[in-house]
C-alpha cells in the first residue's frame, strides 16, 4: 500500500479532488490521510466540514508516496500559513508526488516546489505579476501537466487530473473515465485574466497579508 494525503486548508475544493479520492480509495483500495497545520475542523467551499488526521508537526512529508492539494476559491490563507508553506518546502527534492489542482499549484510555487518545472494553474494571470517566485516561463496552457515528481490541473479537468496521478502510482481508469470523450481546448481558452474590478479587490485583500 501507497501513502496518500490530502493537505486541507480553509475553503478548499472537494469537488475538484473527488473524482481522484473516490477512485484511490474506492476503486484501487488506497487508505488517505488528511493534513493540516492546526488541529481544527475547516471548511470547504462547499461548506462541509473536515477535521485533519495529522497536523503537519506531527508527521513528515515524506513519509508520504503522493501529497494532494485541492483548489480554494481564495488562496491567500494556505497562502500566508508558513506552517503549510513550509511543510512543502520539506518536500523539494525529495519522491514525493505533488499533485496540485485550480489555485493550488500557488502554493507549490511559494515553496520552492515548481522552481525549474513546467506546469499549469487555473488562477488568474494577473497573479504571475503580484508574486514574483511565480515562474511564468514555465506556465503552460494545458488543462493537465506532468513534470517529474509534480502533477498540476485546472480545475475544469479535474477527471483528467484523477486519471494523471492514478496513472503515475500504475493504475489503470479505463478509457473514459467518468467522461466522454474530452474536448480539446485552445491555448486562450486556457487562459484566465481577472476584470480590474476584481483585479483591484485581489490587490486590495492581498495587503492584509502583507507586512
Amino acid at each position: 500500500m501507497r501513502k496518500f494525503a490530502v493537505i486541507l486548508y480553509p475553503n478548499f475544493s472537494l469537488q475538484e479532488i473527488t473524482c481522484l479520492t473516490s477512485a484511490l480509495t474506492v476503486w484501487f483500495e488506497e487508505k488517505i490521510e488528511f493534513i493540516a497545520s492546526e488541529n481544527k475542523e475547516y471548511c470547504s467551499e462547499e461548506g462541509l466540514r473536515v477535521v485533519p488526521t495529522n497536523t503537519m508537526a506531527d508527521i513528515n512529508i515524506t513519509d508520504y508516496d503522493c501529497v494532494i492539494l485541492p483548489g480554494t476559491i481564495n488562496p491567500l490563507p494556505a497562502l500566508y500559513d508558513e506552517r503549510l508553506i513550509d511543510f512543502l518546502k520539506s518536500g523539494v527534492n525529495s519522491n514525493v508526488v505533488f499533485a496540485a489542482i485550480s489555485s493550488a499549484p500557488l502554493l507549490l510555487a511559494k515553496a520552492g516546489v515548481l522552481n525549474g518545472k513546467k506546469f499549469t494553474a487555473g488562477f488568474f494571470m494577473q497573479m504571475a505579476e503580484v508574486f514574483s517566485f511565480i515562474e511564468k516561463e514555465n506556465f503552460t496552457h494545458e488543462g493537465v501537466v506532468c513534470d517529474g515528481n509534480v502533477i498540476t490541473g485546472i480545475g475544469m479537468f479535474f477527471r483528467e487530473f484523477a486519471e494523471a496521478v492514478s496513472h503515475r502510482f500504475g493504475y489503470n481508469c479505463g478509457k473514459n473515465f467518468m467522461r466522454d470523450e474530452p474536448k480539446d481546448y485552445t491555448a486562450e481558452e486556457l487562459t484566465f485574466f481577472w476584470s480590474e474590478e476584481d483585479y483591484s479587490e485581489f490587490l486590495e485583500e492581498l495587503k492584509e497579508y502583507q507586512p
